[in-house]
């Protein structure tokens, strides 16, 4: 089995499924496999008697086919897998998704995911897609631009970056990162010293892409019906839109709990070796009925009752 990279949060999302240590014939699911890093602890800890996974990038799918033979793995989103498993009587107890863009995919230019480096500007997850953040940066409106970055981008004022690109494009379409990047230097600036301006741009075109915030949305309630009573759901986020949609949608949802109340977040020693996961968060939904914290001042109040 072959690990290429230590992913983010790991020591965090192990100990998330900490309650089934020892539990035999456990049933594990990874939505976002990657290069299966987060996988190859839980079959290392957990020794699951099954493991599927679903991945939209085709590379690593064959990574997974090579070094992961026990790992029954398709290739669709999470949301697909969670459709097409619906009719199927398995049910899980682990169940992880890594939100985001891995970095393997962040370190090939060709994907067009990152801003410093130059490739076509892509970006999609499922390389059998047909819409890439070129498409939108070249045909969509200016209205449309503007939602784009205001909404998923959280932009708040992007309208001098979207008047440049409406009116570059007619004369040179949009095709390159480096070209969509040094534009919004050029127009935008530097406002913050280690914070790309192109950053929150890239991340919008990225979401749109691949339809990631309605993908979460809509796959979350089906994942966790597909939990095993006492299962458990980890979600790892890396922006203030996703964090805040899994949060709500853990709330909202009655079949169980979220297991913190608080964020968990990086330890500052990982943030150090790996920068990448400074905006990282965790979350764990567990299904079935909230255990009853015991009272701790039952007895004070039982004796005073007495006196």
């Amino acid at each position: 089995m072959l690990v290429v990279h230590v992913p983010v949060l790991f020591n965090e999302v192990m100990d998330s499924f900490s309650v089934f240590a020892g539990r035999p014939d456990l049933v594990y699911f990874d939505g976002t496999f990657g290069r299966g890093g987060h996988a190859a602890g839980i079959f290392q800890r957990y020794k699951p008697q099954k493991m599927y996974a679903c991945d939209q990038d085709l590379i690593a799918i064959e990574h997974a086919k090579s070094h992961f033979p026990h790992v029954e793995i398709t290739h669709e989103n999470f949301l697909e897998f969670a459709h097409h498993h619906n009719s199927k009587n398995t049910k899980f107890d682990m169940i992880l998704l890594d939100l985001g863009v891995s970095s393997p995919q962040l370190d090939v230019a060709d994907r067009g995911f990152s801003f410093n480096k130059d490739g076509p500007l892509d970006m999609r997850m499922n390389q059998k897609s047909e819409r890439t953040a070129a498409k939108i940066l070249n045909q969509f409106s200016e209205e449309d631009l503007m939602r784009v970055f205001k909404e998923f981008g959280e932009v708040p004022n992007p309208y001098h970056v979207v008047k440049a690109i409406i009116k570059d494009r007619v004369a040179k379409p949009y095709e390159t990162t480096l070209q969509l990047s040094s534009l919004i230097e050029r127009v935008d600036g530097w406002h913050k010293k280690g914070f790309h301006p192109a950053t929150q741009y890239f991340m919008a075109l990225r979401l749109v892409v691949n339809r990631e915030l309605d993908v979460v949305e809509e796959a979350l309630p089906l994942l966790i019906d597909q939990l095993n009573d006492g299962g458990r759901i980890s979600v790892i986020t890396f922006h203030s839109l996703e964090d805040r949609l899994v949060k709500n949608l853990f709330k909202q949802n009655k079949t169980g709990f979220p297991v913190s109340k608080k964020v968990i977040a990086p330890s500052d020693e990982e943030c150090k070796i790996n920068p990448r996961a400074r905006s990282a968060k965790l979350r764990v939904f567990q299904k079935g009925p909230e255990p009853v914290k015991p009272d701790k001042f039952a007895l004070r109040r039982a004796q005073r009752d007495q006196s």
